[in-house]
C-alpha cells in the first residue's frame, strides 16, 4: 500500500475528478481509496447557508489561495483529514439522479479473474452502507448486485 498525491488539472474540479477516477479504474489497481480533493457542490451549500454561507466560501477561497502560495502547506499533511471511510458523495449524487429519472445507463462492471461486462440497465437501489448497486439488465430482463469497487465506468 502506498500513500501518494496526484495533482490533476481541469477547468472545474469535477473534470478533474472525472480524469482521476477514470485513470485509477483503468490502471488495473486492485483497489484504491480518495480520502480529500472532493470539492463539488461548495457553490449549492453557499447558497443554501445564506449569508454565512458567502462568508465561509470567501474563507475557503482564501485558504486556497494560501495553500496555493506555500508549497510547504502543500506538503504537509491536512490536520483535518478527511474520514477513513471512501468518500463518495460525487459518484452517489450521479447514482441517486439516475434512479430519480430512471435513467438507462450502461455499466462497465469489472468481476476480477478476467471477467468484464457491459451491461444496459437501469439502477433500482444504492445501499451506501454495504455500497452495494441493485440494476436491472434490460436486455435480460434479471437483476443483478455489484459492489461500488467492481464499477469500472458509469455512461
Amino acid at each position: 500500500m502506498f500513500n501518494v498525491d496526484i495533482l490533476v488539472e481541469g477547468e472545474t474540479n469535477a473534470i478533474a475528478m472525472e480524469r482521476l477516477l477514470h485513470a485509477l479504474n483503468q490502471s488495473g489497481f486492485a483497489d484504491f481509496r480518495i480520502k480529500s480533493g472532493i470539492e463539488l457542490g461548495r457553490l449549492i451549500e453557499a447558497l443554501e447557508a445564506g449569508p454565512a454561507g458567502k462568508q465561509k466560501d470567501k474563507e475557503t477561497k482564501a485558504s486556497r489561495n494560501t495553500a496555493k502560495a506555500d508549497p510547504a502547506a502543500i506538503a504537509a499533511p491536512k490536520q483535518a483529514a478527511a474520514p477513513a471511510e471512501l468518500d463518495l458523495t460525487f459518484v452517489t449524487d450521479r447514482i441517486k439522479a439516475c434512479i430519480a429519472e430512471n435513467r438507462l445507463i450502461r455499466l462497465m462492471v469489472n468481476k476480477g479473474f478476467g471477467v468484464k461486462l457491459n451491461i444496459p440497465c437501469r439502477i433500482i437501489n444504492l445501499d451506501e452502507s454495504s455500497q452495494m448497486l441493485t440494476v436491472y439488465h434490460v436486455d435480460e430482463k434479471q437483476v443483478y448486485s455489484f459492489k461500488l469497487y467492481e464499477i469500472d465506468e458509469f455512461i
